[in-house]
């Protein structure tokens, strides 16, 4: 695998992050900034930079390329694969009357099912439900393949996402890479360094990813209650007190982000589904968890591997973000330590992480978790 990163930062020229060399049919993965991606003058200079390439765009909360975190700016990780063969299939779920569901399951179904080993997923995040679109990825796998990626961001303003596939980066795209090839070895892993603390509560009332009630007491009148003073700074400051749900159906509790609150019906919106009957607490961290969840989560993704990665693909959380504030990149350097400078680091801070728990096959919408994808051929 022939590896090129380069990086443009607000206002600057692109400067090559790794050796300049000529790639063929590269996956070309851009990660940036939402107002930058939305330069059409950024789109063409890449596109010229890499004519023969499979551009796929992706906002970002901060993008992660090498050892370095950045909110202003636009990373890209250009690929040749020496071995290997990738397949990339979009669908924007505002273009559809599909729900998330069957948005999810259509756009997997859309990739030849034969020899393929990994899908990389670059969603959209501000329509989507991503609790839905894992599970209809799901069905349309069998559970079989293993599947990983995560939701666009932009940064705390929550205003509106970009993604797209070799054009101008758009609203409401969902792009899933597939990859094919007998000695491609992808493991993965997640990790997140939360702690429930508080009363545990249940929910008695819930709509998909809205929260109406807690123990037949309005939602967003309890949040507040526990936020305090920190309630002013609604809806900012949920994302550092996230949501742990423990769901009747399933064998892992949940950690949920809240991305908006809904003031007329004393309702909290979460980034994915939280059932009726479930069992919820706040949690909490700190700077040192969080490193230490990176480390651990980039230990496992080694566990069972015969190869050295040659690329690690992050997904990391908004919320992790703000809770490491001027320290961000010591989680990346956490997962650098372990895996070793040879291994490329790529990614970006999403709205919600999408993989399975470890030792697990069925991808789910996660928060406030590091996913780790380690990838060679």
């Amino acid at each position: 695998m022939k590896i090129v990163q380069l990086q443009k930062n607000k206002g600057k020229n692109w400067v090559y992050i790794s050796p300049k060399q000529k790639l063929t049919n590269p996956l070309v993965l851009v990660f940036g900034n939402r107002f930058l991606l939305d330069d059409l003058e950024i789109y063409n200079e890449i596109k010229e930079m890499f004519p023969d390439g499979h551009v796929v765009f992706g906002s970002t909360c901060a993008d992660i390329i090498g050892s370095s975190v950045e909110e202003e700016s636009v990373s890209i990780t250009a690929m040749e694969f020496e071995k290997s063969q990738f397949l990339i299939k979009t669908s924007n779920i505002i273009n559809t009357e599909l729900d998330s569901f069957k948005t999810g399951n259509n756009l997997i179904k859309q990739l030849p099912s034969e020899g393929l080993k990994f899908i990389y997923v670059i969603s959209e995040g501000s329509f989507v439900n991503g609790s839905e679109l894992t599970k209809g990825m799901n069905a349309a796998t069998d559970n079989n393949i293993l599947i990983t990626g995560g939701l666009c961001g932009d940064a705390a303003r929550f205003e509106k996402t970009l993604a797209s596939y070799n054009e101008a980066p758009k609203e409401g795209e969902i792009v899933a890479i597939g990859f094919y090839g007998e000695t491609l070895e992808v493991t993965f892993s997640i990790y997140g360094g939360w702690t429930p603390f508080g009363p545990e509560r249940i929910v008695t009332k819930s709509e998909a990813n809205v929260l109406f009630e807690l123990d037949n007491q309005p939602a967003l009148d309890l949040y507040k209650k526990y936020l305090g003073e920190k309630s002013k700074e609604l809806p900012g400051a949920a994302l550092l007190y996230p949501l742990n749900v423990k769901s009747n159906d399933e064998k892992q509790s949940i950690v949920r982000s809240i991305l908006n609150i809904d003031e007329e019906n004393n309702a909290v919106i979460l980034a994915g589904d939280i059932p009726e009957n479930s069992k919820v607490q706040l949690m909490m961290t700190h700077v040192d968890n969080i490193a230490n969840a990176s480390e651990r989560a980039a230990k496992q993704a080694l566990e069972l591997r015969q190869n050295k990665p040659e690329l690690a693909l992050l997904v990391s959380c908004i919320g992790r973000k703000l809770v490491l504030d001027q320290r961000v990149e010591e989680e990346i350097e956490e997962v650098l330590n372990v895996v070793g400078t040879e291994t490329v680091l790529s990614g970006f801070y999403s709205y919600g992480e999408i993989a399975p728990f470890h030792g697990e096959n069925n991808c789910q919408l996660h928060n406030q978790t590091m996913t780790i994808t380690l990838i060679s051929e």
